[in-house]
């Protein structure tokens, strides 16, 4: 394969499929309705094709061209029986006679109690309503009515040549009761529909899709939620405090004090360690590398990789380059941004493993790119299997499968690769500012409250309190169908997170180093990374209290990538953790006299 044809994939990734652009009518052209997916309304990811209901389809069923993101999302449209011409309005016009068995009778109802919605696309606008009605009241006598829509209502606006919104409802439609269901024999059911047309104002472009999610179907956009805000700037403020004034007065102190003594014994000739407590104590111990060093720095690798991946992602939703309310193009752009920074896992990987005196740097290379990969390739598998088991469109195609694959093989890997030789041909020898003893010291008994669990218990509440609240709106839009715009807000709270991660790692690394205890590597990244448990205990709370999510398939989905963006977050947390901890003890040592 030539070696432009890598780049030639990511473009094919981000370039929108044909007829993704905005059409240009006459009056009485012909105006394409797709039919796209339906599924539970209160399972956000368990969707399947519109036509695996017993509806009207046609003999042959032509598939539209998707876009990477949009088959990613989920959608699989095909052409619909419904015939729209631009601004021409018909009323009740027959789409078909569908003659029904009672097991497909049987498939609509336990679709109808399943709240079941269907969401339609004309003009790469998104329309969606329910298959059907549902009604149950009282207690004593119970009632249990269910019916189906056999018509439905088109609204649609133009201006000029342009369709500007699109809406479907069945407002004034009496559904079709399937209570009284119960023979052996067919059910016959006439569909119909009707469209009507109407002039509006001028409207931008960026107001097309945005105005036609506002029908009330889903939930609007949220709003600014300040509680979050003022409680994560609350705590930033006290943390950056405790951190800045009271531990630089106290390592002032400790300095002052430690110098003081070394002077004094220095001119009495007492020998250097002599009365010397503290983190002082362990200056020849504290930069003695730890064990596991090559995934330590495959952690750092990565870690960092999903940080520029995260400021990547925010960034460009920051300059309006998503539509938010389809989230094709976030898919998207998050597998070419980790395509693409696959680079920097490699270096910065390779580049520390290399500090820290690593010779098998190919097998660190190895390990770097398969810490995230493969706990996603077996997460994705168990989940796509799930999928495809029970017929969802979430099941991803073998073409799709495919071409990711050959993404991460001919684009990912490579790069990992590249970014690995540059770090390690770039990398200098480990700044210590101490001497390091070939004989390690006797660590003395801790007291429980300095356990590695503690410290963890300590450095993971404290950041995922910080960001607790807007986690919620997060969840809700990820898992749920709220609508995210607040890209402003989120950029601040991922900067809080960051910050409050890094201030609580230096004050719990300062407190491990006064009793003496110097395993501090893996440590800084346990304490602060641990917010991913936090953060899939609340995706555990989230799922039993805060939706209404069920059924096998949701289960697995939600479970599965809830534990992998936990893992994520303990990579990203743990690499600003460590980071931060090994700024502040080179910043302390050097500052230290010693001979």
């Amino acid at each position: 394969m030539a070696p432009h044809q890598p780049w030639l994939l990511l473009l094919l990734l981000a370039w929108p499929p044909p007829g993704s652009s905005e059409t240009r009518y006459q009056p009485g052209d012909p105006v394409v309705l797709y039919v796209n997916k339906v599924g539970p309304y209160h399972n956000p990811q368990e969707t399947y094709h519109y036509y695996q209901l017993p509806v009207c389809s046609p003999e042959k069923i032509r598939h539209k061209s998707l876009s990477l993101g949009e088959v990613l999302d989920g959608d699989r449209m095909a052409e619909s029986m419904y015939q729209l011409r631009f601004r021409e309005s018909v009323e009740k016009t027959v789409l078909c006679v569908k003659t029904l068995t009672l097991d497909q009778v049987e498939r609509l109802r336990q679709a109808i109690e399943e709240l079941y919605y269907f969401e339609f696309v004309v003009d790469d606008i998104p329309l969606r309503g329910f298959v059907g009605y549902m009604e149950e009241s009282g207690f004593l006598p119970h009632s249990h009515k269910i019916g189906l829509w056999t018509h439905l209502d088109f609204h649609l606006e133009w201006n000029g040549d342009r369709i500007i919104y699109a809406n479907v409802s069945v407002r004034d439609v009496k559904p079709h009761s399937l209570d009284d269901v119960h023979g052996p024999g067919p059910l016959s059911l006439t569909y119909t529909y009707s469209v009507r047309w109407s002039e509006t104002a001028s409207e931008r472009r960026g107001e097309r899709r945005g105005r036609g999610d506002d029908g009330g179907f889903f939930p609007r956009t949220l709003e600014i939620h300040w509680l979050s805000i003022i409680n994560s700037m609350v705590l930033v403020f006290l943390l950056v405090g405790f951190v800045v004034v009271i531990l630089m007065r106290v390592l002032k102190n400790d300095l002052a004090r430690y110098n003081l003594d070394e002077e004094a014994s220095s001119s009495s000739g007492d020998d250097f360690d002599q009365g010397d407590n503290g983190w002082k104590i362990i200056h020849t111990d504290v930069f003695r590398f730890p064990p596991c060093r090559s995934l330590l720095c495959a952690v750092l690798g990565v870690g960092s990789q999903f940080l520029a991946l995260g400021t990547g992602i925010i960034a460009m939703a920051l300059l309006g380059m998503f539509n938010v309310h389809r989230h094709g193009a976030i898919n998207s752009a998050a597998i070419l941004l980790y395509a693409l920074t696959c680079c920097i896992s490699g270096y910065v990987s390779s580049n520390f493993y290399r500090q820290v005196g690593g010779e098998r740097w190919v097998w660190n290379i190895v390990l770097t790119t398969s810490l995230f990969s493969a706990p996603f390739f077996v997460t994705w598998s168990v989940v796509n299997s799930v999928h495809w088991a029970n017929g969802s469109t979430q099941a991803l195609p073998a073409t799709t499968i495919l071409l990711l694959l050959t993404v991460w093989l001919l684009v990912g890997f490579p790069l990992t690769v590249i970014g690995g030789i540059f770090g390690k041909n770039r990398a200098g020898p480990f700044d210590a500012p101490c001497r390091t003893k070939n004989i390690a010291r006797e660590i003395p008994p801790q007291p429980w409250y300095k356990a590695t669990l503690v410290h963890m218990t300590i450095g993971g509440f404290l950041p995922f309190s910080a960001i607790s609240v807007e986690l919620y709106y997060i969840f809700a839009t990820v898992w749920g169908r709220e609508q995210y715009t607040l890209y402003g807000i989120l950029f601040f709270v991922f900067a809080i997170l960051l910050s409050v991660g890094a201030c609580i790692s230096i004050a719990l690394t300062y407190f491990q180093l006064s009793g003496e205890d110097y395993r501090w590597w893996w440590r800084s990244v346990l304490s602060a990374g641990s917010t991913g448990v936090f953060i899939f205990l609340y995706s555990v709370f989230y799922y039993s209290r805060r939706s209404n999510m069920s059924g096998a398939v949701q289960t697995v989905e939600f479970f599965g990538y809830s534990l992998l963006t936990g893992y994520v977050f303990f990579l990203m947390l743990g690499t600003v953790s460590f980071f931060a901890s090994l700024k502040f003890i080179r910043y302390i040592y050097v500052n230290l006299k010693m001979d």
